[in-house]
């Protein structure tokens, strides 16, 4: 007989551990089923090579909404951040260097070498970012009304938010409306122009996401992320030990709170009787009941792999078939033997200017088209690249005098033309390390080790489908109210007592913990009943 439980979350990303907190929080009785051998989902530290040891996928954080990481008293479970006085590092093809530090002013006046009137711009869009952001914000604290028969919980909260976009005045207002559909290189060029400050700041609504700067909704995704960090460029926070050091504070939360969580516990079917969720079945065969289900996997992961498509209609089949979670993002991790010399940086000394995140993006065009290469089926041969060494900050995640380097690179397509990522796995690693070199000519020599891990290994290893590290696109039709699909944005789904929890739901905006809490929110008010 299979053993019941009141709550089962299927996967042990941070959303699923907030969730999970909360649950048991309210007097309920979760377990967390984890396929991997450790929780933490893409908020992973592993030794990629022997002693060196990274963030595996997501390098900064979030940043962590500040009521979870209060409620779950993280910092008392052992999370320490680093915030580096550099935010980012914008390097040039002509040998510079653009410095943007977390202090706006000391920013601004790196930003006058460059232009006096950037420099005054700067100031003013902060405070423009930082106003919407908040309304922004808070809207992300919601649960998505239901737009045919909106409850008072609903109403209420529109009516709000409503006041608060009012209150913003009629500039921002305007602002609000005009932007959200809006290209980031177009809103960028109304601010600034130079070509590295417009291209660092648009960056902000492409990353991760199948957009180019050009693509209509990029600002969408810029002004979600600004309703976290208000920071035109975005600033950095670095958790001591990597980002696994986030979930496995969250673990140690959770498991306070009364949260049970298994590893190694690989879920292979939600089982569904006459509509309802009532036990999952775990690789090894085993069998557990449930009072609900919940799942940190992807929508079409869990719609579509691990429930029965028959308990679903063929219309809502076929909407959730075309959720589009078409990834565009590699990862490489390096280990290295010494610090990489960055041409536009040796009359500033390297230090503490690389203690932040350091870009490849120097022009708007030289980013527009990189994307243009992956929308026909081709990695980008000369790609948008984010770095971050931690090792500079936290020493401990590699030995004495060597460093690791954290890489993202954009634009990889999941699907590629003619080929595959086995093939072209190390090519691409070689493509990366070939950019970089341009600009730190040291770096073939200092490499030790490296990790490469393709769209491909996002979705086979760590569960993403398509290799989206959002869970799917952020863009204006897959957003709010239609994340993941319209009608069902309040994290139930068809399936009676079926609910989500993870990044493919609202807001979605990273690790950030926001679809975690609200999930539990409305999962507690049917579990009450």
């Amino acid at each position: 007989m299979a053993e019941t439980r009141d709550v089962i979350i299927v996967g042990g990303g941070h959303n699923g551990l907030v969730t999970a907190f909360y649950l048991a929080k309210a007097g309920f009785k979760p377990v967390v089923l984890e396929g991997r051998a450790q929780v933490g989902g893409a908020a992973i530290t592993e030794e990629f090579y022997p002693g060196f040891r990274s963030s595996t996928l997501a390098h900064n954080a979030g940043p962590l909404r500040a009521d979870i990481a209060r409620d779950m008293q993280l910092e008392r479970h052992g999370l320490k951040f680093i915030t580096p006085g550099v935010n980012t590092v914008s390097l040039t093809q002509d040998g510079r260097a653009l410095v943007l530090y977390s202090n706006r002013k000391k920013a601004a006046e790196e930003i006058s070498k460059w232009s006096q009137k950037d420099a005054a711009a700067y100031e003013g869009f902060g405070i423009a970012l930082g106003k919407i952001g908040k309304v922004i914000g808070d809207a992300l604290l919601l649960t998505p009304p239901n737009i045919d028969s909106p409850n008072s919980g609903d109403l209420w909260g529109m009516l709000k938010t409503g006041r608060a976009i009012r209150n913003l005045g009629k500039k921002d207002l305007y602002r609000v409306l005009r932007w959200g559909p809006m290209a980031a290189a177009d809103l960028v060029a109304e601010f600034f122009e130079t070509e590295p400050l417009r291209a660092t700041i648009a960056t902000r609504g492409i990353f991760g996401t199948f957009l180019g700067p050009w693509s209509a909704g990029s600002s969408l995704v810029l002004m979600l992320r600004a309703a976290g960090d208000p920071t035109p460029a975005g600033s950095v926070q670095f958790p001591m030990g990597g980002a696994g050091a986030i979930t496995a504070a969250m673990a140690a939360a959770a498991k306070e709170a009364g949260v049970e969580i298994r590893t190694g516990a690989q879920v292979a079917e939600i089982r569904v009787k006459d509509g309802v969720a009532t036990a999952i079945a775990l690789a090894s065969g085993e069998e557990i009941a449930a009072r609900a289900v919940v799942s940190n996997a992807d929508p079409k992961r869990t719609l579509m792999g691990l429930v029965d498509p028959s308990h679903l209609t063929p219309d809502f089949l076929q909407k959730i078939k075309n959720y589009r979670c078409m990834g565009t993002v590699a990862k490489m991790n390096l280990a290295l033997s010494a610090l990489p010399e960055f041409t536009a940086l040796k009359s500033q000394g390297n230090g503490n200017l690389l203690k932040g995140r350091i870009q490849i993006s120097p022009e708007i065009d030289y980013l527009e088209r990189a994307f243009d290469e992956s929308k026909y089926g081709n990695f980008s041969r000369n790609p948008y690249i984010e770095m971050a060494i931690p090792s500079l900050s936290d020493p401990s995640l590699a030995p004495p005098g060597q460093h690791v380097m954290s890489i993202y690179m954009q634009y990889a397509p999941y699907h590629l033309k003619n080929s595959d990522w086995e093939t072209q796995r190390n090519l691409l690693a070689e493509e990366i390390v070939k950019t970089i070199s341009q600009y730190a000519p040291n770096l073939p020599q200092a490499i030790i080790g490296h990790q490469m891990i393709t769209p491909k290994d996002l979705e086979t290893t760590y569960g993403l489908t398509g290799g989206h590290i959002f869970h799917g696109e952020l863009a204006l039709d897959q957003f709010f109210t239609m994340r993941p699909l319209l009608d069902w944005a309040r994290y139930n789904t068809p399936i009676e007592r079926l609910y989500l929890c993870g990044s493919g739901t609202h807001p979605g905006t990273g690790l950030t913990g926001g679809s975690g809490a609200n999930a539990a929110r409305e999962i507690l008010k049917v579990l009450k009943k």
